[in-house]
């Protein structure tokens, strides 16, 4: 699931606070804080048009839609080319609890681990895994600040699905009490208005939702539906399932481009199964590394689409995260004790 949002006051303080801590000394890397940014930004444009309509709001008729914008003209030596790929949550906040009670920060790591390796081979040498430790709220701020400290291009981060408390099933699993909804299933792009390279950002997104439908994969379509409430995300992409999620600190605030990639739900049974599996995996860090490489080559998108029949096992195979050896590279950033507020709601789990 995405991390927490944020109020506008409150992520401006804790992205600020905690980049100080975590910035190494002699640091390279150009960093502005986020109300620096706004002051400079301000300065050198004009002022912004009105805010986009909420994603229960639907656009004018007239109004030209994300999906049918031309793609930004973007290339890239990918042997310099940064990628940070973010494992979602940390050990302490492991994000949503799949239906079999398996902790949404191991799916993420585990799937997060192969899509290095896969970038890597791929011709992206400067790949860096980054595993953020400690509570929620503090860990946002951080992963951002450390991101930017890595001197980053682009910044994917990595997330397992799950429902709302009000979709939730009972059930009994390996003799525990747990909960389930097979009513939803898919993966999910997202990428956040409020990125300094917004347009950037929906580019790589289209490409990669493009390269998962190509792979036999379907998006997960509740999230453009009014029955979602505050979880409800303006759709920009209606072939492939890329959406708005403009108040994600991981996407908002890193100084280089952002995509967010729910793989897929593991509160739906059947689905976890297929998560847990290497193929599907291997499904998925197929796709992210073939849009990156057209990304980064300025090519149009050009999907071969796959024989899944055999990548995607039966339910009956209980999912049990498998132990993946140590990538090669793994930046930490280690917990502080602070821990700022939050007035915005939490995302489902």
């Amino acid at each position: 699931m995405p991390p927490l949002s944020l109020s506008r006051r409150n992520r401006a303080v804790i992205a600020g606070a905690v980049a100080l801590a975590v910035w190494p000394v002699n640091a390279g890397h150009a960093f502005h804080w986020p109300w620096q940014k706004d002051k400079a930004a301000a300065k050198a444009a004009p002022k912004p048009a009105s805010q986009k309509p909420a994603a229960a709001e639907k656009p004018p008729a007239d109004k030209k839609l994300a999906s049918d914008e031309k793609p930004v003209a973007f290339k890239c030596d990918p042997t310099t080319f940064r990628i940070i790929v973010d494992v979602g949550h940390t050990a302490e906040s492991d994000g949503a609890m799949s239906a079999r009670n398996v902790p949404e920060f191991q799916f993420n790591l585990r799937l997060a681990k192969r899509i290095v390796d896969g970038l890597k081979s791929g011709g992206f040498p400067e790949t860096k895994l980054l595993v953020t430790t400690g509570k929620a709220r503090p860990s946002l701020g951080r992963r951002v600040a450390a991101a930017d400290a890595l001197k980053g291009n682009f910044l994917l981060s990595i997330h397992h699905d799950s429902v709302p408390d009000k979709f939730m099933e009972n059930w009994e699993y390996d003799g525990k009490a747990s909960h389930f909804s097979d009513r939803f299933s898919g993966y999910s792009v997202f990428v956040s208005h409020s990125n300094e390279d917004f347009k950037t950002s929906l580019t790589f997104a289209k490409l990669l939702g493009r390269q998962m439908k190509a792979q036999g994969l379907q998006y997960a379509t509740q999230y453009a539906q009014a029955f979602m409430g505050h979880y409800q995300r303006e759709l920009l992409d209606k072939d492939v399932g890329v959406y708005a999620y403009d108040r994600l600190i991981v996407l908002m605030h890193p100084q280089m481009p952002a995509v967010l990639l729910e793989a897929g739900s593991i509160i739906n049974r059947d689905e976890e199964v297929k998560m847990a599996s290497v193929e599907r995996q291997d499904m998925t860090t197929k796709a992210v590394t073939s849009a990156m490489k057209q990304f980064c080559f300025g090519a149009q998108p050009q999907v071969q689409p796959q024989t899944v029949a055999k990548s995607q096992p039966e339910a009956s195979n209980q999912p049990q995260p498998a132990a993946q050896p140590a990538p090669r590279e793994i930046t930490s950033v280690p917990e502080q004790n602070s821990e700022p507020q939050a007035s915005s709601q939490s995302p489902p789990k």
